[in-house]
Formats: structure tokens, C-alpha cells, sequence
């Protein structure tokens, strides 16, 4: 791939654009807004359904499912097309829009469509063992941005959630050096990787040592340590108004409040409209996950911290490119021990305005639109 000639290529650059081309049409995406009531069922594993399963000759149809409709998610499917347009398959992108009935209803769509492959982050892995053994029997899957270990799915691509808790945790500590109280805020909790961000920022901020099978502290009551105290987490079910109502509501009834913490990408720029609306920039430290434009325009203007981000637009690409490699049988695309790792980075003020242009490059966005409003 050859890159604009007045692009700068950085390191940062580098690890973005790994095996991967500017992205193009040639992705069929799905945004699915109606819904279904449908309860989950569970089901033992079934070691015969974990086998790589290679499809028969012609185009091949690969299925890209999210846990919810986000900014996040509208940059996997930009890796998704690239990806796509590269190995020449179809690519369908499914955005579950209320929950886990409606990801399990466009799951069992998708194996009645027999795909050649589905890459799902799972809502609830812990209670749909058995639609995603279901899936697993049918055709190859896998896991993206967050595991389902039980299952039988082939691999996982992702970062390693804990490690970015405990980044994040880091940064609240840059963010607010003296300690003081603070609170987080996220979709859901049963999440895989909602609960190890949260348990890695918890251990990160009481001091504990790193360890990534700790059993995660309860959600409700104050965890206390010697420079911080953690007062709450508070759920939203990926309902940006109540995000936003949830983060005010906080800043009335604890007025010392000195941090917020949003793990899901609309949770920070729901917090700093509160934050605004109370006029307390500045007093109010902001820190949170993933690249969402508003957390990077404040980022800039400095009423942000920082935020955590992962790659979606490499989750889309590498789960695009491994189900096709599987499919047409090359079992040695699988990665060692089952997890490709694609590492987070910790997005401060110094650093914003590099990452943002390296985004647009590879969404296709206008790469002069990278400087707060």
C-alpha cells in the first residue's frame, strides 16, 4: 500500500497500518434496527464443533457481529471493507442495537444463511454458551474485542482488556496525582471485557499486585484505598441519555468528586457533557476507552485527560482475513494459543493529534479535520 506523499509515517503509523490497505469498498454492511424478544439458552461444550471447517468452492460470506451501535464499531467496519476487498470475499456487519435477544436472534439468522465464518464480541459469554456452540458447529468462529473462553470458539482477537484497565488506571493517576474520589461508568458489567477493564482500573489505583485472575470486586459499595476511592460503577445498558443522566446525577451527590471514568466509547463524551453542563472542567478529570471524536476533540482542548484505545479497524481487518484464511483451509492462520493480541495505547494531549490523522487515514476521512471545533 503507498501512502499520501506528505504523509509523515511514524511508529505509531507503522503499527496501524500491519497487513493492512487503505479502506475501500466491497463490504456489505447490515445495520439491524428491529428487534426481537428471544431468550438465551445454555448448552454443554461439544469438543466435536471446535474444528476448523473449510467451505466449498465460490465466493466466500463472512459475518462481522458487534455487541452494540457505536462510534467504535463504525471503525471496525471500515477494517471490515478493507479486509474484504483484499482476500475478495463478502463481508456481512451486524450492530445488535438492544442486547443480547437481539444478538442471538442475528446469530441464528446467520447460521441459517451459512456463513463461512462469524467473528462475534459477545454480550453476556458467560449465558450464551449455547448459541455460540450453536454458531461454532455450523461454521468457524471466533471472538473480537471480547472473549467468550468457555466456548468453542477457535480464537480471540483483541487486546488484553486487563492490562488496559490497569493503563487506564494510570492515567487517572497522571490525571489527578494527590488521589481523591472517583467513579466509573459503563454500558453493562458481564461483559468480558467491561469487568477486566474494570478490575484492572481497581487494582491499579488500591495498589494491588497485577494479576489478571483476581475475582472481580462487587459493583456496589466503595472500594477504599490509600490515595483513592473508588465510589461507584454505574451501568447504562448502551443507552446514551441515561449515560449522560447517570454522570450528573454524580456530580450532585458527591461534590468531591474529582475523576470520571467511561470504559465503553460514548461513555466519555456523555460524562464531559455533564461535566460541562456543571461548569466543572477542569475540576472534573476525564478519562476513558476508545477514539471516539468528541473524546479526541477534548483530548485537545485539554478538558479530557486521555483515553485508552484499542484498534477496531484492525479488529475488523484481522477477523475478516482469519475466518477467509480458515475457510479456505489454512489452519496455520490460527494464532498461538488462541489470541491474537492487538496492544492498547494511552492517547494523552502529546500525542492526539498524530493518532487522529493516522485514523483518518485509515477510515477515509479528511485528514485536515483533526483540530477541535
Amino acid at each position: 500500500m503507498r501512502l499520501p506523499i506528505h504523509v509523515k509515517f511514524t511508529p505509531l503509523l507503522a503499527a496501524f497500518l500491519v497487513a493492512v490497505g487503505l479502506p475501500l469498498a466491497g463490504c456489505k454492511i447490515e445495520k439491524i434496527d428491529d428487534t426481537a424478544a428471544s431468550g438465551d439458552q445454555t448448552a454443554e461444550n461439544d469438543s466435536s464443533a471446535s474444528g476448523v471447517k473449510t467451505s466449498a468452492e465460490g465466493k466466500l460470506r463472512i459475518a462481522y457481529v458487534t455487541n452494540g451501535i457505536a462510534s467504535f464499531w463504525d471503525i471496525a467496519e471500515e477494517g471490515c471493507k478493507a479486509a474484504a476487498k483484499d482476500f475478495d470475499v463478502e463481508c456481512l456487519v451486524r450492530m445488535p442495537p438492544d442486547g443480547t435477544a437481539d444478538q442471538k436472534r442475528m446469530l441464528e439468522e446467520l447460521i441459517s444463511d451459512q456463513v463461512d465464518g462469524v467473528a462475534v464480541s459477545p454480550i453476556d459469554p458467560a449465558n450464551q454458551t449455547g448459541i455460540l456452540n450453536e454458531v461454532a458447529a455450523a461454521t468457524n468462529l471466533i471472538t473480537q474485542d471480547s472473549d467468550a473462553p468457555e466456548s468453542n470458539r477457535l480464537a480471540y482477537i483483541g487486546m488484553n482488556n486487563y492490562d488496559a484497565g490497569r493503563m487506564c488506571g494510570k492515567l487517572v493517576k497522571e490525571a489527578m496525582p494527590d488521589g481523591g474520589e472517583l467513579m466509573i461508568f459503563v454500558g453493562r458489567l458481564g461483559q468480558l471485557n467491561a469487568d477486566q477493564r474494570r478490575q484492572g482500573i481497581i487494582d491499579e489505583l488500591l495498589d494491588r499486585s497485577n494479576d489478571p485472575d483476581r475475582a472481580f470486586d462487587p459493583a456496589d459499595g466503595v472500594l477504599k484505598g490509600d490515595n483513592y476511592t473508588i465510589l461507584d460503577t454505574r451501568t447504562d445498558n448502551f443507552d446514551f441519555a441515561i449515560a449522560k443522566s447517570r454522570a450528573e446525577d454524580a456530580i450532585v451527590k458527591h461534590p468531591n468528586i474529582g475523576c470520571m471514568i467511561g470504559l465503553f466509547a460514548y461513555n466519555p463524551p456523555a460524562i464531559l457533557e455533564a461535566v460541562r453542563g456543571a461548569d466543572k472542567v477542569g475540576k472534573i478529570q476525564v478519562v476513558g476507552f476508545d477514539e471516539d471524536p468528541d473524546t479526541l476533540k477534548a483530548i485537545q482542548d485539554g478538558s479530557c485527560y486521555g483515553t485508552i484505545v484499542q484498534n477496531p479497524y484492525q479488529y475488523g481487518y484481522k477477523s475478516v482475513e482469519l475466518l477467509t484464511k480458515l475457510a479456505r483451509g489454512d489452519e496455520s492462520a490460527l494464532p498461538d494459543g488462541g489470541f491474537l493480541n492487538i496492544p492498547a495505547r494511552s492517547i494523552r494531549k502529546d500525542n492526539v493529534d498524530e493518532f487522529w490523522a493516522e485514523l483518518k487515514i485509515l477510515t477515509g476521512q479528511d485528514e485536515s479535520d483533526t483540530t477541535a471545533q
